[in-house]
């Protein structure tokens, strides 16, 4: 329209009598009459609130500066005067046709814009009007609400809404933007486009800390707490918003202890000292102490033992009830589906399900895409005789053997009474062990059991307090954490520390350092081609890596962009790039959705099959770890209770009592009823 009005000035230019350059003029005037209109309306509607002044202000700057620089410009202002009018109507043609050519460009914006700003519109109306009805109440709503970092754009219009006193399962696939849509409604991030409600109050572009008066609380995965800080001093910490309501942090510091004892026996413990499980917890109790009206969990099971994560099941309806409402993000649908009233799929950053929990099983396409046939489980779906399993089915594994040639294969690791304690707390407690040339040995027990611990001992970064480790004949007691990676051990953490700031291609990169033929940095500076060679070799070798664990589509991104569960997988090929003799993995299937969850066992097979090395492993997840390992250690604070095959470690009483416990949803968070 606006080019039309340079089209019309160019007519106008070459009317040869005022009887046609009259009614041309006329014309002009009514086409750039029906434009603003419409256009300021739109461009209106678009704008965030937050920036809606600054974009009207700087429209009209733009337009009125041009036209003024159009007079300043050299001979143009003259031309009128030199040449006649006609010249210079002429002359401002080209001003008009390039503005709207301008324009033009961003047309294909507009109806995207404008159907996300109509949305937005339309779920504001909605929930203002639930607001003078009797019945349910909407707390909060998502309207195409769209997220991208830089460049890379994670949420596609997302709709979400969710009653008061709604507990919601949040699930879906790694890298399907679960997490990413928490934090955009805690205010961690900023939509892009779309608009977040809560309580009939926009909170689009509301910052953090309001919404933290409101009441919106998050959980975020993985490490939740402040390490530096003690047990005491995190949930102080918490309390710190409701400073001016004493009573209420008092009273909700101590329901949180009661829930958690294991934290009020470690009030003075640093919270970076806990082990990943008791940092979930700390976690989950700061976020109560905090008020929720809106409780959003991120990975509500992740690190945690079955007894823990069956207690946290119950802790969380027992929130609900007291009136708040809930979002839990959950990678095993089994704990999922048990937890929760309604789930919510998501997939590439777009919703595909939404409805009752149990509606989600009659979804193939669904639970095929992520879940596979364990979602059954959680709802007591029949076994294939028509009747649900028995409490025990679930310890029915088959007996596995170790083969022979593990029985008759050298020692690689022995422990000799290694021994291992913090201040006044024993955390490794005389632990022998060996482990053969290419045995598989799964770790379990509960959380604090002192897993991790004993891992930090195996690959030197702790020394224990008593004891030796013997490492191919070796005595590597003393030595560091990569003298031992040099001499072949490798290790994985639970928490994937990895380079945020690399890409995946260039973390696995890193992990071949040691193998490069040559690591020389003036040859490299130098291009030679020895050098160039080296790396053209440790390039095809990230490749082949990356296809392995099926990272294809994550090659160039940033690791601080990705889901916990991809950097886990990252962490994983790390740690085959490394070509270890035994390689020890922390938790491996933390924070993956079940599918990949599910996949992992015969992906370790593989790895242990063509590594040829011996495979540590601790695990919370059963049907994974009894699948992969044909050895199973329990501990129980810092001591071993049970070794040996997985059907006599699990069906051992102490192994029941103090990890497993009785809820068969939890244990069998990525497998079936047997």
């Amino acid at each position: 329209m606006i080019s039309l009005v340079g089209v019309g000035l160019v007519v106008v230019a070459l009317a040869p009598t005022l009887w046609i350059a009259l009614p041309v003029t006329f014309v002009n005037y009514f086409v750039a009459g029906f434009y603003y209109p419409p256009f300021l309306a739109t461009q209106a509607l678009v704008s965030p609130a937050r920036v809606r002044t600054l974009s009207f202000g700087l429209g009209a700057v733009f337009l009125v500066v041009g036209v003024w620089v159009l007079f300043f410009i050299p001979g143009v202002a003259a031309v009128s005067d030199n040449h006649g009018i006609r010249w210079g109507l002429g002359v401002l043609a080209p001003y008009w046709i390039i503005g709207g050519l301008v324009l033009k460009s961003a047309s294909r914006y507009v109806a995207k814009d404008s159907a996300a700003a109509l949305k937005s519109l339309a779920a504001t109306v909605a929930m203002r009007r639930q607001r003078l009805t009797v019945g349910s109440r909407s707390l909060l709503v998502c309207a195409g609400v769209d997220v991208a970092y830089d460049s890379v754009q994670v949420l596609f219009g997302v709709d979400l809404d969710v009653q008061e006193g709604e507990l919601v399962a949040l699930l879906g696939t790694n890298g399907a933007g679960k997490s990413t849509l928490l934090k955009a409604i805690s205010g961690l991030v900023e939509p892009a486009n779309g608009s977040i409600l809560f309580d009939g109050v926009d909170i689009t572009h509301m910052d953090p800390r309001p919404r933290l008066d409101l009441g919106i609380v998050q959980m975020p995965g993985g490490r939740s707490v402040f390490p530096t800080l003690t047990v005491d001093e995190c949930l102080r910490l918490a309390g710190w918003a409701h400073r001016d309501d004493p009573g209420h942090v008092r009273s909700a510091t101590a329901l949180a202890l009661e829930r958690f004892p294991v934290l009020a026996e470690r009030r003075s413990t640093m919270a970076g000292a806990l082990s990943g499980g008791e940092q979930q917890m700390l976690g989950l109790a700061m976020a109560l102490i905090s008020k929720p009206r809106l409780l959003m969990i991120d990975e509500l099971s992740l690190g945690l033992a079955p007894t823990i994560v069956s207690r946290l099941v119950e802790i969380v309806r027992a929130i609900h009830e007291q009136g708040t409402t809930v979002i839990v993000v959950e990678q095993s649908v089994n704990v999922a589906l048990t937890l929760a009233q309604r789930a919510v799929f998501m997939e590439k950053g777009e919703v595909r399900f939404t409805g009752p929990a149990g509606d989600l099983l009659e979804r193939p396409d669904v639970l095929r895409s992520v879940f596979l046939e364990g979602a059954a489980s959680a709802l007591g779906v029949a076994a294939t005789n028509g009747k649900s399993s028995s409490s025990d089915g679930r310890r029915r594994k088959k007996k596995t053997e170790p083969a022979a040639e593990i029985l008759t294969a050298p020692t690689l690791l022995e422990l000799s009474s290694v021994s291992v304690r913090f201040g006044g707390v024993t955390a490794v407690d005389a632990v022998d062990l060996t482990v053969a040339e290419g045995e598989i040995v799964g770790f379990i027990g509960p959380n604090g059991a002192g897993k991790t611990t004993l891992f930090d001992i195996v690959s030197g970064f702790m020394r224990p307090d008593s004891g030796r480790v013997v490492f191919a004949g070796e005595d590597v007691t003393t030595w560091s954490a990569d003298r031992r990676a040099r001499a072949g051990m490798g290790r994985s953490f639970q928490d994937a520390r990895i380079f945020p700031s690399m890409t995946v291609a260039e973390n696995i990169a890193v992990a071949l350092e040691r193998h490069l033929a040559v690591r020389d940095p003036v040859a490299a500076a130098l291009a030679l081609p020895a050098s160039t060679e080296s790396e053209t070799e440790a390039a095809w070798e990230v490749h082949e890596l990356i296809e392995v664990v099926g990272l294809g589509a994550f090659r160039n991104k940033f690791v601080g962009e990705l889901s916990t569960g991809t950097r886990r997988i990252v962490d994983l090929a790390m740690a085959i790039a490394h070509r270890p003799r035994l390689l020890l993995l922390d938790e491996p299937s933390s924070g993956i959705a079940q599918r990949e969850a599910e996949a992992l066992g015969p992906l370790l097979l593989r790895i242990q099959r063509e590594l040829d090395c011996a495979l540590l492993l601790i695990e919370h997840d059963m049907p994974l770890v009894t699948s992969v390992a044909p050895r199973l250690v329990a501990l129980e604070l810092g001591s071993v209770i049970a070794d040996g095959p997985p059907a006599d470690v699990v069906n051992h009483p102490q192994v029941v009592a103090s990890y497993l416990g009785t809820d068969e949803a939890v244990i069998e968070r990525s497998g079936k009823r047997r």
